[in-house]
C-alpha cells in the first residue's frame, strides 16, 4: 500500500489486520500518519519525490500489486519537494499536471516494472456509498433542485479533471473545488452566501475504475458542512468512500443533514 493522508489508509490497514493479512506500506513522509507504522506488516517511509526508491522497495519485497490509499495534496506538486530523476522524467513528459496525468503516468511506469495498480477500495467495499437516501432525513425539493444542478456542473468539471466537488446555493454554483480540497472550498463558499444554506455535491471522475483519487467523505466532512451551513450532501453511489460510516451518518442525523447516493454518470 502507498499511504497518503487521512483515515482511508488506517481503515484499510485495520481491515487487513482483522483478516489476518500483513500489508507492506510505503508511507509518504509529507502526508501519512505515524499510525500506519503500527498497523503495517512492514513500513517504509519515502518522500513524495522518490519514485525510483518506491519501485526499488516494491521489487525488493517481491510485490507485483499495490494499492493507493489516502490523499496526496495536489499543492505538493508546487512545493519544495525534490523529485528524483525518474519523477523528473515523468513530469517533463506530461502535457498537463492533473490527477489523471500524474497518477496515470506513475501507473504506467509501475506497469513497465511488472507492478499492477489495484483498486483503492479493495479492502473497504462495505464503506462505499449506497444508492438512495442514507440518513433519516430526505433531501427537500429545494435541495434536490440544487443537487441536480450541482451534479451537472460537478460532472462537467470532473470530466476535465478539475475537481470532485461543488457548492450550490439557490440554483447557483457558488464554489468549485480545485487543489484546495473540499473543506476549504466549503469555507470559501460560506463566505460568499451570507449564511444561506449550501448543498455539497461530490462526484467521481467517470474513469470506469477506482484505482486512485476515489471521492471520500467522513465525519470531518459533516463538521465542515455544519460550519459552512450546508444542509445536504450528494455523492456517487458505489464510487464514494464513507469513512467511519456509522459515525458519519449518526452525526449527519444529529445535525439534520441529508445524505443521498446517486447513480454515477458514465
Amino acid at each position: 500500500m502507498i499511504a497518503g493522508n487521512g483515515r482511508f489508509p488506517l481503515l484499510a490497514l485495520e481491515t487487513a489486520r482483522a483478516a489476518g493479512d500483513d500489508v507492506v506500506v510505503l508511507a509518504i513522509k509529507e502526508e501519512a500518519s505515524p499510525e500506519v507504522e503500527q498497523l503495517a506488516g512492514r513500513c517504509y517511509w519515502i518522500s513524495l519525490g522518490q519514485l525510483s526508491r518506491l519501485i526499488e522497495i516494491l521489487q525488493e519485497e517481491g510485490i507485483t500489486e499495490v494499492m493507493m490509499a489516502g490523499q496526496v495534496k495536489h499543492l505538493r506538486i508546487f512545493s519544495s519537494i525534490r523529485p528524483d530523476w525518474k519523477l523528473v522524467k515523468l513530469l517533463a513528459g506530461l502535457k498537463h499536471k492533473n490527477t489523471d496525468a500524474l497518477i496515470g503516468g506513475v501507473a504506467q511506469i509501475l506497469a513497465e516494472e511488472g507492478i499492477r495498480l489495484a483498486d483503492s477500495t479493495l479492502l473497504l467495499k462495505p464503506l462505499l456509498a449506497d444508492a438512495g437516501v442514507m440518513t433519516k432525513r430526505r433531501p427537500t425539493s429545494e435541495e434536490e433542485h440544487d443537487i441536480a444542478y450541482g451534479r451537472k456542473i460537478a460532472n462537467a468539471l470532473a470530466g476535465l479533471d478539475v475537481g470532485q466537488s461543488v457548492a450550490v446555493c439557490d440554483g447557483a454554483c457558488v464554489a468549485v473545488e480545485a487543489m484546495e480540497g473540499t473543506d476549504a472550498m466549503l469555507a470559501r463558499a460560506a463566505s460568499l452566501v451570507n449564511r444561506r444554506p449550501l448543498r455539497l455535491v461530490k462526484v467521481s471522475r467517470r474513469r470506469g475504475h477506482l484505482m486512485f483519487d476515489v471521492p471520500v467523505a467522513g465525519p470531518g466532512t459533516i463538521e465542515a458542512m455544519q460550519n459552512a451551513g450546508a444542509t445536504a450532501l450528494a455523492v456517487d453511489a458505489g464510487q464514494t468512500l464513507l469513512l467511519d460510516r456509522e459515525a458519519m451518518l449518526a452525526r449527519a442525523n444529529e445535525l439534520g443533514i441529508a445524505i443521498a447516493g446517486y447513480e454515477p454518470e458514465q
